[in-house]
């Protein structure tokens, strides 16, 4: 503890920081998956998987309104919206997944995802793939349920 107080001269400094290493794992492995030359379906569930193993969405979305946020958690922020909404965007225009989804459906189910502990660490790194398996297969075209009530906004 005494490490940690040294380091960071508040709960809030550490948890702004964690915050921006969350934003920059996701940039980075969004500009990853924009870069990967396999299929645009492929390299979406490649990248779903990496974020979810990484905890991206624990340390950026879960975070905020802990700490107040600095001018370069909002550059970051728009970065990753941006690079996230385009990752998007290709994946949704192959036709491997189904039109009626949006980019804020798949960061709602995330941030769902990310909230799921039980026991160690690795049971629940287990689980939280486990449960993106089932929101992967429900992105793909021809799922064939149909999505309630309004997309988000």
């Amino acid at each position: 503890m005494a490490a940690l107080y040294r380091r960071y001269p508040s709960k809030e400094d550490l948890l702004a920081t964690l915050c921006l290493n969350g934003q920059r794992t996701y940039i980075a492995e969004t500009e990853a998956a924009l870069a990967d030359t396999r299929s645009p379906w492929d390299a979406y569930v490649d990248f779903l998987r990496r974020i979810v193993a990484e905890d991206t969405h624990s340390l950026s979305s879960r975070l905020a309104g802990t700490f107040t946020p600095t001018e370069v958690h909002a550059q970051l922020g728009e970065r990753l919206q941006e690079l996230g909404e385009r990752l998007f965007e290709r994946t949704k225009a192959s036709s491997a997944m189904r039109q009626d989804v949006t980019f804020l459906d798949v960061g709602f189910m995330l941030e769902a995802i990310s909230q799921t502990r039980l026991g160690s660490p690795e049971r629940t790194a287990e689980l939280r793939q486990r449960l993106l398996s089932l929101l992967i297969d429900s992105l793909k075209t021809g799922a064939t349920t149909r999505l309630p009530g309004k997309a988000p906004t």
